[in-house]
């Protein structure tokens, strides 16, 4: 499976591509399912589909793996007590569970009453500063990290999880330049997501609609969850000119125990594994063990995949478009190999195809065919 080596000198330049910026799409398509497929075999011409064609390259006993994660309306906009506008984006709970949800405290609680966040204007938020949301809601900046992030606590005149439902905004991605809409709520969600705690869509699985879901099933194919929670590291680009330099952040994981069994079951009777989005891919391969097993359990991943890397779980990968120079355009190129990834790049350019999280898709297939 694994592409070219970074030792074989590979740089960061290596990953660019030209986007004209008209290519970045600032909404998702009028359906789901609509969108372009372009399929990228490991060798052989490139195919233009669209993504109701994903079912005819799965096959009985493959396994999809989804990840479930949801996105959290992160995105607070308020204002000081002075009046000026503010803004904090929820990054990370940091546990203290809020007793009003009822919720028991976890390893990821959207209930928390502490975050830690980012703030605007950060030169005027600094510890002891309030931001009121709204009438449920105030925030209350209590000490500022080295990062310059900040720890804050949520006061909320009810749930936390539900003030923050009614209080919040989606957190779209910087490359779209518009505020958020009612429809993204809807859209900046995919169809199977019920774990909150993502500030950023896994968005090949936004592609998805139920009678889609449904046709893949009616083909014998099983579809299994993990949890990937997508922190503010996905919109960190690299910085360093060696790949190897930069530093992942830490994103919290669950394999639940039948997603580990049906990997395992299909493993041995000769299935794929095919996982929706790179951060399936992230987890299947931080949770498999010595022997090739993926084990159930959760935790916290920094893996970073890029050419070199030895896939041991992961056949086949649908995935969207990714920034240039970013770790997810990495991970396609060491699954499907470097040049051609970027030939595919460049002909999506060409065809015109939509890019990013609202954007187009393209698949992998496992190199037995499909």
């Amino acid at each position: 499976h694994a592409g070219l080596s970074l030792r074989g000198g590979m740089t960061l330049s290596d990953f660019d591509y030209a986007l004209p910026a008209e290519l970045i799409a600032q909404h998702p398509a009028g359906r789901r399912d609509e969108s372009r497929l372009l399929v990228v075999r490991r060798s052989g011409p490139l195919e233009h589909r669209t993504f109701t064609d994903l079912p005819g390259l799965l096959r009985a006993g493959d396994v999809l793996v989804v990840n479930r994660s949801r996105v959290v309306p992160a995105r607070l906009l308020g204002h000081k007590t002075t009046g000026a506008r503010a803004e904090v984006l929820l990054v990370r709970p940091l546990g203290g569970s809020d007793p009003a949800s009822g919720e028991a405290a976890g390893s990821w609680e959207v209930s928390s009453a502490r975050w830690e966040a980012l703030v605007r204007p950060g030169g005027k938020l600094g510890a002891g500063r309030t931001v009121v949301v709204s009438d449920e809601l105030e925030v209350d900046v209590e000490e500022v990290l080295p990062s310059g992030n900040r720890i804050v606590r949520l006061r909320a005149t009810g749930p936390i999880g539900e003030v923050l439902e009614r209080s919040g905004h989606v957190p779209l991605p910087p490359y779209i330049e518009r505020d958020d809409e009612p429809e993204d709520r809807e859209r900046y969600q995919t169809v199977y997501a019920t774990d909150p705690g993502s500030i950023a869509a896994p968005t090949s699985g936004l592609h998805f609609t139920p009678e889609l879901l449904e046709e893949i099933e009616a083909l014998g194919v099983r579809r299994v969850p993990v949890t990937l929670h997508v922190g503010v590291g996905t919109f960190r680009p690299v910085e360093v000119d060696d790949p190897a330099d930069h530093p992942m952040h830490a994103e919290w994981y669950d394999v639940p125990p039948e997603t580990a069994a049906a990997v395992a079951e299909a493993r041995a009777a000769g299935g794929r594994i095919w996982a929706v989005g790179t951060t399936a891919v992230r987890t299947l391969e931080t949770a498999v063990d010595a022997g090739g097993r993926v084990r159930a359990g959760s935790g916290e991943t920094r893996l970073f995949i890029r050419p070199g890397f030895d896939f041991r779980v992961v056949d086949g990968l649908v995935t969207n478009f990714h920034l240039p120079r970013s770790t997810l355009l990495m991970l396609v190129a060491a699954l499907a190999g470097h040049r051609r990834v970027m030939d595919a790049y460049a002909e999506a350019v060409r065809e015109r195809y939509r890019f990013y999280s609202y954007g187009d898709a393209m698949v992998i297939p496992p190199t037995d065919g499909a």
